[in-house]
């Protein structure tokens, strides 16, 4: 029973790692097009990373809620 826990938490712990590394990585890419281009990257772009994020982060909360990475997200530029 123990080990059952254990086991659920690490994999809560896993998944919310994995949204964060998610939203971070669509940053940089939005970053580094900006950089590439020399301009914002295109609106349709920029719309759906915001959508992906968003489904990042509700992953993320479904599994460890309260952490600062909404707030975080929402400083991102």
């Amino acid at each position: 029973m123990q080990q059952d826990n254990e086991i659920k938490e690490m994999l809560a712990d896993l998944i919310w790692l994995d949204a964060l590394i998610a939203t971070e990585l669509i940053q940089v890419t939005e970053n580094t097009s900006a950089i590439l281009r020399k301009s914002p990257p295109p609106e349709s772009c920029l719309a759906e990373h915001k959508a992906l994020r968003s489904t990042a982060l509700a992953i993320a909360e479904k599994y460890r809620p309260g952490t600062m990475l909404a707030r975080h997200l929402g400083q991102h530029q």
